[in-house]
C-alpha cells in the first residue's frame, strides 16, 4: 500500500463551529461528533477531526483544498455571502481578490481559529 494521508486533527476554539464553518464553505458534510472529534471528511478520504482547546493552544496552520472550478465558484460565492476576508496570496497583501496561478484560480481566508484555508483549482506546478 503506498503511504496515504488518512487524518489530521485540527485545534480550534470551538469544534463544533470551525467543523460546520469548513463544511459549509467547501459544501461537504459535518460527521458525528466521536470522542473528542468533529470531522469532515473531504473527497479523498482525509478527515480533518476538529478539537476544541484553549485560545493560547492553538498554532495557525494552513490548509489547501483542490477543487474543481464549479466547487471554486460555490466556495467563492459563500465567502462572499458571509462577508468573509479573502486574499490571493498567503501573506494577506492582496485583499479582496483572487489568484490565477498556473493557469487556475486560487483564494484564502481565515476560520473561526485564525488557520488559513486556501481552495485551489489547479496543483501549483500546473499538474
Amino acid at each position: 500500500m503506498s503511504v496515504q494521508l488518512n487524518h489530521t486533527i485540527v485545534h480550534s476554539r470551538d469544534k463544533h463551529r470551525s467543523a460546520a464553518f469548513l463544511a459549509h464553505i467547501m459544501d461537504l458534510e459535518v460527521g458525528q461528533e466521536t470522542g473528542p472529534f468533529v470531522p469532515v471528511v473531504v473527497s479523498n478520504g482525509v478527515t480533518l477531526d476538529y478539537a476544541t482547546v484553549p485560545a493560547e493552544s492553538i498554532s495557525t496552520q494552513h490548509y489547501a483544498f483542490l477543487v474543481t472550478e464549479a466547487e471554486f465558484d460555490g466556495i467563492f460565492r459563500r465567502i462572499q455571502q458571509a462577508g468573509l476576508d479573502f486574499w490571493a496570496d498567503p501573506h494577506q497583501k492582496r485583499p479582496g481578490e483572487i489568484n490565477h496561478h498556473d493557469g487556475g484560480r486560487g483564494v484564502y481566508f481565515l476560520d473561526p481559529s485564525g488557520h488559513a484555508l486556501e481552495a485551489i483549482t489547479r496543483p501549483y506546478g500546473g499538474s
